[in-house]
């Protein structure tokens, strides 16, 4: 069927022969149109001409008979055209509504289609989301990733690899202390004698027993002044402990080397502090508060590098981390994310202001700086090139400054032997005052000035000699080691003399 078609022109219909009949409907009453003695009708299915003859009565039957079916083809035809307008209404609604239901099938088609369309792009799209979103989430690396070096192990084989050399170190010290006692003769005072074990962190260094700690883990320099420890023995990952032998130590870096009788032990791996770089990932393994806790493992980043911190009145150059570090993790390996041992950890500075506490302040010796001490230490027993004056002293604060009405200063209390200091003709009793035209109150202040030179360099020293300023000339001599040259005297030891 046409797009064009018009229900209501129903008129446009072909005959059997082909042709096209105009007919409208209902006769109209300009059908029939008279030519001369000739009538012709036009209908919607004949296209027929009725001629008269002179015969009035054949005309007059003729006529009638003409009548008769005139009225028979009107009423086939009213019937046709009725019978035609049901069928073309009927036609025309069923027409009507299947396009109403076509076109409703087909919107609701189409708006289905582009509610699924809809539907499957903000699924497609919310699954490319989260397809990107999890892409990302995996790329996306985590704190100790960023923080570690590209060639970093899993710190868990960190920790299996260095366990083994590992160790804790337990220290005797003897200390005196007085006792006061009445008698007849009034209260006096007894000298006493009294062992305290102190305990830290050790690592292997070689696989005939040699090990590093700090110097503060075997010689005390506390309140008791216990000084050097009288045993030490070492405590190994498998359990089993092991008498050492203290080679020696510095307590200027804070190092010491001890030695077991062991064969075929494990050492740690030895990296390079200068490579490190701020924010870097840094794993500290030891013993804190003793060895119920030994092996513990912390980590941290890199907070510093190169900072100067007094420790026991001692100016060291330290790598600054704020992995947890203890009471006794001290002497135990600070290590990159190699598993390289770059660090000793040396101290925790914890300080309270009012009622906050600041803690992720540890510290440890730079293995770089550590090494060439470590070398001498094994080798020479004492740090090679380092120069000496050859006097133990003590400072003079302002406090004995106005009690006994001297300067402040660095009061000489012995002098060595054949030293730098007996050859210049420095005595017990003089208080230095100044090194090289620098004044001075603190051992600490020499000792940064004198170590600017080296053995067999002069310098010249300023002295306070029963109150006449004087100066005398040293001639640095080389330091030796001070297990050869320590006081054995347990009374003359002082918490505050020192060794130059």
């Amino acid at each position: 069927m046409s797009d064009n078609y018009d229900p209501y022109n129903n008129g446009n219909y072909n005959d059997r022969n082909g042709q096209s009949d105009n007919y409208g409907g209902y006769p109209q009453n300009d059908q029939g149109v008279r030519k001369g003695n000739e009538y012709s009708y036009e209908s919607s299915s004949f296209d027929q001409s009725y001629e008269y003859s002179s015969d009035r009565s054949a005309h007059q039957k003729k006529q009638g008979s003409h009548r008769v079916l005139k009225a028979v083809v009107c009423l086939l035809l009213l019937t046709g055209v009725g019978a035609g307008s049901v069928q073309a209404y009927k036609f025309l609604n069923e027409t009507k509504k299947e396009l109403a239901e076509y076109t409703g099938e087909s919107s609701k088609s189409k708006a289905e289609s582009k509610t699924k369309t809809q539907d499957k792009t903000e699924t497609e799209s919310e699954a490319e989301n989260l397809q990107a979103e999890t892409d990302s989430n995996e790329e996306l690396p985590s704190l100790i990733q960023l923080a570690s070096r590209s060639d970093a192990k899993p710190l868990p084989d960190i920790v299996e690899e260095i366990m083994p050399s590992v160790v804790g170190v337990s220290s005797t010290f003897e200390y005196e202390y007085s006792q006061p006692s009445f008698s007849m003769w009034g209260w006096n005072t007894t000298p006493q004698t009294q062992q305290a074990k102190a305990t830290g962190t050790g690592f292997i260094i070689t696989d005939d027993g040699y090990i590093v700690t700090n110097a503060h883990v075997i010689y005390d320099e506390s309140e008791y002044n216990a000084g050097l420890a009288i045993e030490v023995s070492v405590l190994f990952s498998d359990e089993t402990e092991h008498e050492a032998k203290i080679i020696a130590y510095d307590k200027e870096t804070d190092i010491a080397v001890l030695k077991v009788n062991e064969k075929g032990l494990t050492p740690a791996i030895l990296g390079d502090s200068d490579e490190l770089r701020v924010g870097e990932l840094v794993i500290a393994v030891g013993n804190p508060l003793g060895f119920d806790l030994f092996g513990s493992v912390t980590s941290g980043i890199v907070s510093a590098l190169n900072r100067q911190i007094s420790i026991n009145e001692k100016n060291m150059t330290l790598i600054q981390t704020d992995a947890a570090i203890n009471n006794g993790n001290s002497g135990g390996p600070l290590l990159n994310s190699c598993g390289q041992v770059i660090g000793i950890n040396s101290a925790k500075m914890s300080s309270n202001y009012g009622s906050a506490s600041v803690e992720g302040l540890g510290f440890a010796i730079p293995m770089k700086e550590a090494k060439v001490i470590i070398d001498d230490l094994i080798n020479y027993n004492y740090v090679k090139g380092r120069p000496q004056i050859g006097i133990s002293t003590v400072d003079v604060n302002e406090s004995y400054s106005r009690y006994l009405n001297i300067p402040m200063g660095v009061y000489v209390r012995t002098v060595e032997e054949g030293s730098a200091a007996e050859q210049a003709g420095i005595l017990e009793g003089d208080i230095i005052i100044g090194i090289e035209n620098e004044p001075i109150t603190t051992i600490d202040e020499l000792t940064a000035i004198k170590n600017k030179f080296k053995a067999g360099d002069t310098i010249k020293l300023t002295l306070s000699r029963n109150g006449t300023d004087v100066d005398v000339n040293v001639k640095l001599q080389e330091e030796r080691n001070p297990l050869e040259t320590k006081d054995e005297n347990p009374l003359e030891k002082d918490p505050d003399i020192s060794n130059n």
